[in-house]
């Protein structure tokens, strides 16, 4: 794995070009532009100020200014991850002619994919920045803890974007099942809402990888702490092995990509 790891560094420079065709195609004649890289956050935003405002309803308490500020700050990363795993998943069959053709690592594709949605990520982050300085978050040293937590979603989604990039070459359905996945795995993600609200059930929702991902952002942000260092383990450690195995399954099946294109 490693020797094959180097080799996509030689590759590093096709990479890159790869990288800014999918940026440019993605904002090229769009009447919004950068919009676009916001416009899913803000849907996010608002449906969960929504949810909010519903539980304060039943529950009859305050909508505070902290919720909003956790709502936004886990809606950027988690629009990342839905693009990332979404873009991913067909970055092999929508560059079929350069799979068949040219010879080079084939896993290009899901990284460039993933990449690209990075430059959204950053897009959207600078416009977080700017509404968490108008909501009065305040600055900590635990904004440390923010490129490591945001490097292990990274790592994840490179995972999982290669294993569906790989998947969908083989079996079409692969698509279609992930797509269930991700317009419904916001409920099952803690973005609208904190786990804490589950009470001794907080932990099967933190099972879910992302979760601990998620609510380590909104506690250093918001609440000025550290993330919660098991979990954080947990989510580390299930990251690894999403990469480890997803870069081995993509390479085991890559000879076999040109005849299943």
């Amino acid at each position: 794995m490693t020797g094959e790891l180097i080799e996509l560094l030689k590759y590093r420079e096709l990479l890159y070009v790869i990288t800014y065709r999918d940026i440019r195609v993605r904002y090229k004649q769009t009447v919004m532009g950068f919009l676009w890289a916001i416009l899913m956050p803000i849907l996010i935003v608002m449906s969960g100020v929504v949810v909010r405002f519903a539980y304060a309803m039943v529950a009859h308490t305050h909508i505070k200014t902290e919720d909003i500020a956790g709502v936004a700050i886990k809606s950027v990363p988690w629009a990342f991850i839905v693009s990332s795993i979404r873009f991913a998943t067909n970055c092999l069959y929508g560059n079929r002619d350069l799979v068949v053709k040219i010879y080079f690592p084939k896993e290009i594709f899901p990284v460039s994919a993933v990449l690209a949605c990075l430059f959204d990520l950053l897009v959207a982050g600078t416009a977080l920045v700017i509404f968490l300085i108008f909501m009065q978050v305040g600055v900590s040293l635990y904004l440390l803890w923010v490129p490591i937590l945001m490097a292990t979603i990274i790592l994840l989604c490179l995972g999982i974007g290669m294993m569906v990039a790989a998947g969908s070459l083989f079996f079409r359905d692969v698509k279609y099942i992930v797509e269930v996945f991700l317009n419904y795995g916001i409920f099952f993600t803690p973005v609208f809402y904190d786990v804490r609200l589950f009470g001794k059930y907080a932990k099967f929702l933190l099972l879910n990888p992302i979760a601990p991902l998620l609510e380590g952002l909104s506690t250093c942000i918001v609440q000025h702490q550290g993330p919660d260092l098991y979990w954080f383990s947990y989510s580390l450690a299930f990251s690894v092995l999403a990469f480890v195995c997803g870069f081995s399954l993509f390479k085991h099946l890559e000879p076999a990509f040109a005849e299943s294109i």
